[in-house]
């Protein structure tokens, strides 16, 4: 079968590989879309700090069910998604309900080889049902989920003021389910204009603010001087996620999404005066597969809107680099098979 592999940083292969054969509890699936994130880019470009090389990539995954176990809740031809997040299922974290943190996680693509290729074997209960989706729509489940357990942890209620720092995928993926939750004001900031011009005009989000050295003075004139009650840091910058602090009203929230490899460091003074609650948010729960589903379901995410960009597996390897460079303009590249 094709595999789509980073064998090291800057340096992705398209190979031939055995297919997998499915292990007791098994779900075989003919892979058909699979969406390219930060994650993949951060991966090919060396930057991504829970990885060895080589590596499968590919997490946001999207496929038709050509095998069963025995008993098995699938039907073949089955449209899926998949939740890559494999737990151990007995550390303190998997036992408290929170697997999405498990102390011994494989995600699919970073620390087990991914999806990116024509057939992956994963446990069933790593498998979503997705009827009633298209393929495209069930390769973006998993990074919208990301956006939705953020919002769902961080408790967005119809008082709050919601500044969302990067107008990436996930970033949108965040400030939609912060509407979705009644957000009282949703703020987008991106150093990329281009970025925050698409989430205008094509999500409606109507206040929007580059991310340039007077950020901080903008944001303190868009509201009195106050403050955001829910900030969510999107961008995995580290110099971003430093700056974001200065963002929080005086009794807010400040949610980081973005995950990078340097040290976080605040003033202790602006953080203890504002009773700063902050929180890393990591991958997704069953609950959130389920919220997003349901919301494409009903047209609350428009998802047509939100892949910019379509490839086939056969054009990654020169295209995935191409797209980084075009950054500005996509939002949400899909690998069919």
């Amino acid at each position: 079968m094709k595999a789509l592999v980073c064998a090291d940083p800057f340096d992705l292969r398209l190979e031939t590989r055995e297919p997998p054969r499915p292990a007791a509890g098994e779900v075989l699936l003919q892979m058909r879309r699979v969406g390219l994130c930060g994650t993949d880019y951060h991966i090919y470009a060396g930057k991504h700090p829970f990885l060895e090389y080589p590596r499968l990539i590919g997490h946001e995954l999207a496929g038709e069910v050509a095998e069963t176990p025995a008993g098995s809740r699938f039907a073949v031809g089955q449209v899926v998604t998949v939740n890559p997040y494999l737990p151990c299922g007995t550390c303190r974290a998997c036992r408290r309900g929170k697997p999405n943190c498990c102390a011994a996680i494989r995600v699919l693509g970073v620390h087990v080889d991914g999806g990116l290729c024509e057939w992956l074997a994963v446990p069933e209960a790593a498998v979503v049902d997705a009827t009633g989706l298209t393929l495209e729509q069930a390769a973006m489940v998993e990074f919208l989920a990301i956006g939705a357990h953020a919002v769902r942890r961080a408790g967005v209620g119809s008082r709050d003021r919601v500044l969302v720092v990067g107008a990436g995928p996930i970033g949108v993926g965040t400030a939609l389910f912060a509407r979705i939750a009644g957000a009282e004001q949703i703020v987008l900031a991106d150093t990329r204009a281009q970025r925050l011009d698409y989430a205008r005009a094509q999500f409606g989000f109507d206040e929007t603010v580059v991310a340039d050295a007077t950020l901080a003075d903008t944001l303190a004139a868009m509201t009195d001087g106050e403050m955001f009650d829910q900030v969510f840091d999107a961008t995995g910058n580290i110099a971003a996620m430093r700056a974001g602090l200065a963002y929080v009203a005086h009794g807010g929230d400040y949610t980081l999404v973005g995950v990078c490899k340097d040290d976080l460091v605040f003033a202790d003074p602006e953080f203890h005066k504002r009773e700063t609650t902050l929180r890393a948010s990591r991958n997704a729960l069953s609950v959130d597969f389920d919220h997003v589903i349901a919301s494409i379901r009903s047209g609350r995410i428009a998802t047509d809107r939100i892949a910019t960009h379509h490839l086939s597996i056969d054009e990654a390897p020169t295209r995935m680099p191409q797209l980084i460079d075009e950054a500005d303009s996509v939002l949400k590249a899909i690998v069919s098979l």
